[in-house]
């Protein structure tokens, strides 16, 4: 391990620290650096507990600018050796503070169609997450959306292409590394060709290795070469080069996260990475349910990772790890391996001279970046490039009130965010004199409309598909309430009235609303998006995005 080439390029000071305080760790301190688990909470007691087992990192959903800044200081302060602070920062500021910029997804930025557009995504992430005292991105995702079914890729990533996911996480990559912030490729061999999520099982990207080579193989070399910290190695299994590498293992689903063969001969022999591998969160099924836990906490570490994210309990996750070198399933030398890779990423984001200086974490000055004016005006922006209208059979836009004034107003999905995006489409809406009606289930319990009925009612339908992106889910597809197609919720009526659908989440419901013959894509829920679309609907701005992703799924008849 030469740590003096790609990717930590340290100097012969930032070895010396590596190696003084590798030399001066104990063991416990050694188990513990390997663990990045997630914080529940910002009670200094609990930060304590969590600290008292040596952490190497520690990862919190987002909160409050201010809180999370505070609690991380506190984490620092009272941690030997400098933590790892990650969050994901797939699609802004938001991803690490509440009251950060909320950009956009990754598949808008493709829909953008323009590569400055990923840059900005990571320079927002990356800057506003820094300013609370995050130092790592779990991001960008160079996962490939081939499978339409697919429940946690689709907007999360730069779509279908390789050559346009390469392009765009090259610039995210760029932006970050501009803040200090280390990059973590994945989910590492590739999420998007199963139609399964690794929260639920361990689900298998099925390509050959020349295929394989030629998709995500070409953009992991590509990123790694140019000097990716981090990889983030999935709970997926790749048939091909596992059993290429481990004929034996013939039949079997081995995670990456517990695979020597696609750790070892794959990313660090074949690719030539050399940075830090992390496993994805361990309490996913994709990972527990490979092997016992006691088993598999050790062997992640002894198979190539070299820190394990996330615990079932961490307690209990320590003593395995513990119990587990103490039996020979963890390696002296992969222990030692790991903690010197562990070290060599926090010496090549200097954080051995930024806690010198009392720097780890801002002062509160700092979060005046946080949803600053050229964020939000890069966040308008993006929006407005980035909208698609798929299709417009029908000839319905622009619509106005003149026209349709009587609007049914129908969201899909059942996420917290509904009642905002709800709320605000409604506002956009009447303050353009429509006069708009929210369907609510409760509806169908006060009687079915007839057709006659429904016309006297209302002029236009419009569709909001809410389905967000979303862990521990077997389908990201829509849902109706409906008894033998009564109930204005489902969609009857599209001879009668002019219907639209407007997704913010998932791009490819037109596979369940083919009779919809005018529906836009925005790949993101936030407030500058659902502005831009009304806008865009009612003809006060063009559509400009690109499909980043095959919206038709494959299927000619949905383009009509």
């Amino acid at each position: 391990m030469d740590l003096k080439k790609a990717p930590f390029y340290l100097d012969d000071a930032h070895i010396a620290w590596v190696e003084k305080t590798l030399s001066q760790m104990r063991l416990e301190e050694k188990i513990g650096q390997l663990f990045c688990p997630i914080g529940y909470s910002t009670d200094p007691e609990y930060l304590d507990e969590l600290i008292n087992f040596h952490i190497g990192g520690l990862f919190f959903r987002d909160g409050a600018g201010e809180e999370m800044r505070k609690t991380f200081a506190y984490a620092q302060a009272h941690s030997r050796i400098p933590l790892l602070i990650p969050s994901n920062l797939e699609a802004g500021g938001d991803g690490a503070a509440t009251d950060g910029t909320p950009y956009g997804k990754q598949m808008a930025c493709a829909a953008a169609g323009d590569v400055k557009y990923a840059y900005r995504l990571g320079k927002i992430a990356c800057t506003e997450a820094a300013a609370i005292g995050i130092n790592w991105a779990f991001a960008p995702v160079v996962d490939i959306d081939r499978n339409y079914h697919n429940p946690i890729t689709n907007v999360r990533t730069y779509g279908d292409n390789p050559d346009t996911v390469l392009a765009f996480a090259r610039e995210y990559m760029r932006a970050a590394t501009e803040c200090q912030v280390a990059v973590s490729l994945k989910h590492f061999p590739g999420d998007g060709v199963d139609e399964r999520d690794q929260h639920l099982l361990t689900s298998v990207n099925s390509l050959s290795m020349e295929e394989w080579d030629e998709t995500y193989g070409r953009v992991y070399k590509e990123l790694i070469a140019e000097g990716a910290l981090t990889v983030m190695a999935g709970h997926i299994a790749l048939p091909a080069y596992q059993e290429y590498y481990n004929p034996q293992s013939r039949g079997q689903v081995i995670p990456a996260s517990l695979s020597k063969e696609l750790l070892h001969k794959l990313l660090r022999e074949k690719l030539g990475f050399n940075g830090l591998v992390i496993s994805d969160a361990t309490p996913m099924v994709g990972f527990t349910s490979a092997m016992e836990r006691e088993k598999a906490v050790p062997l992640a570490i002894e198979s190539g990772c070299d820190m394990f994210l996330f615990n079932k309990d961490l307690a209990e996750d320590y003593e395995f790890m513990m119990a587990g070198y103490r039996n020979g399933l963890l390696s002296e030398k992969r222990l030692t391996e790991a903690n010197r890779r562990i070290l060599a990423l926090k010496a090549a984001l200097k954080l051995p001279e930024k806690s010198a200086a009392g720097t780890l974490v801002p002062d509160a000055e700092s979060l005046s970046i946080l949803r600053n004016k050229q964020h939000v005006e890069w966040a308008e922006e993006l929006a407005d490039e980035s909208i698609t209208l798929v299709k417009d059979t029908q000839k319905l836009l622009p619509v106005s009130a003149s026209k349709y004034k009587r609007v049914l107003l129908e969201i899909l999905g059942d996420f917290p965010s509904n009642e905002r995006v709800l709320s605000q489409v409604k506002e956009e809406l009447e303050k353009r004199q429509f006069q708009v009606t929210v369907y609510e289930k409760e509806n169908f319990e006060k009687g079915v409309d007839n057709v006659k009925t429904f016309k006297e009612k209302y002029d236009l339908v419009i569709y909001i598909g809410n389905v967000e992106n979303a862990s521990n889910k077997t389908t990201s597809r829509l849902n109706w309430y409906t008894f033998w197609g009564q109930g204005n919720n489902v969609p009857w009526f599209v001879g009668e009235v002019p219907v639209l659908f407007i997704s913010v989440a998932n791009p490819y419901h037109l596979l369940d609303v083919p009779m919809i013959k005018t529906y836009i894509n925005c790949y993101s829920n936030n407030e500058f998006v659902l502005r831009a679309v009304i806008g865009k609907i009612t003809g006060e701005s063009s559509f400009k995005g690109k499909n980043p992703v095959d919206p038709f799924c494959g299927r000619p008849e949905l383009a009509y």
